[in-house]
């Protein structure tokens, strides 16, 4: 049942990040220069207090990671985050591959 669920969620975050992905695709072609959602445009389209409350906690709490890396991390684009998460979870969610040469109990 575990499985069925991770795999079921990692195929509607690809699924997700695949529309991103052609929304993107689509903006970059009438704007004719490459554009893309990063993480904080698409986390605003969808919940602009908890990204504001998240960001102001980070900031807070791990002021020395802000900059450097968390900053970084909201400007990566929104299809790729999520198409990672999608692999993890997919992966997480996969089969064991059954053992050769060794009997099962």
């Amino acid at each position: 049942m575990i499985r069925f669920l991770l795999r079921f969620i990692g195929l509607c975050l690809l699924a997700t990040a695949f529309v991103f992905l052609v929304y993107d695709g689509e903006r970059s072609i009438v704007n004719q220069h490459a554009t893309y959602t990063d993480l904080e445009q698409g986390w605003a389209l969808i919940d602009q207090d908890h990204l504001t409350l998240t960001e102001n906690w980070l900031k807070l709490k791990m002021a020395w990671a802000w900059d450097p890396y968390f900053q970084k991390l909201f400007e990566i684009p929104i299809w790729a985050i999520l198409a990672v998460a999608a692999m993890i979870l997919i992966l997480l969610g996969r089969k064991k591959r059954p053992l050769i040469g060794y009997a099962r109990n």
